[in-house]
């Protein structure tokens, strides 16, 4: 039955602008997902908090004004990244964008910017040449931009974004995931904040554990 639920969610998910259904849920008593297999962790030594997103998926845009000011906040013991979720058709285009645009060193310059584009101004952005004419508007080198998005570095990266949304075991978005242990979204949590408050006390839970 999971299988079914989570095809037709993935179906509904190719269609712009919708997201992918949650279809999963938390332990009783527990606000998020442990993970059967756990994942490993980018940068050692540190607690990681994943934002799995989508720049084509309305929750995600409206979860950044809450998101943003907490991961600057963040110990120094903490790492926060983003990981786009790739479920086919502009899901793939989008992510591979953002990974272009973070392998220039330009993403957190525009990342609000793309967001804007995509859910105010109802750009579709998936293709390359529309993402660069865009991007050029925002200071973005055009030329550098296509070749970096079409290089073999990038389209490797789009197939560890990938593989990592299938470890996470993820059916929609936004998403977090902790240490690569614990996931939850605003379904489970209880909303922006409640995901917050979860992901605060998962942090400290990890710490605990060193």
């Amino acid at each position: 039955m999971r299988k079914l639920i989570l095809s037709a969610a993935l179906v509904a998910a190719s269609v712009f602008g919708m997201t992918a259904v949650q279809a999963t849920e938390p332990d009783a008593g527990k606000p998020y997902i442990e993970l059967s297999n756990p994942v490993p962790v980018s940068v050692p030594g540190k607690i990681e908090v994943v934002e799995l997103f989508w720049y084509g998926c309305p929750h995600c845009y409206h979860f950044e004004p809450t998101i943003n000011p907490w991961a600057e906040k963040l110990p120094a013991d903490v790492n926060f990244k983003r990981v786009p979720a790739m479920f086919g058709g502009p899901w793939d285009a989008h992510g591979q964008m953002f990974l272009t645009l973070e392998a220039m060193g330009v993403e957190h310059k525009v990342h609000a910017a793309v967001f804007d584009a995509i859910q105010n101004q109802k750009k579709r952005l998936t293709d390359p040449e529309d993402m660069a004419d865009f991007l050029a508007t925002q200071g973005v080198d055009k030329d550098k931009f296509l070749a970096t998005f079409n290089s073999f570095a990038i389209k490797g990266q789009v197939n560890q974004a990938k593989e990592l949304s299938k470890k996470y075991e993820i059916t929609g978005v936004p998403s977090l995931v902790v240490n690569g242990k614990y996931r939850f979204d605003l379904g489970t949590a209880g909303g922006p904040e409640g995901v917050l408050k979860v992901a605060d006390q998962l942090i400290d839970k990890e710490r605990a554990a060193k």
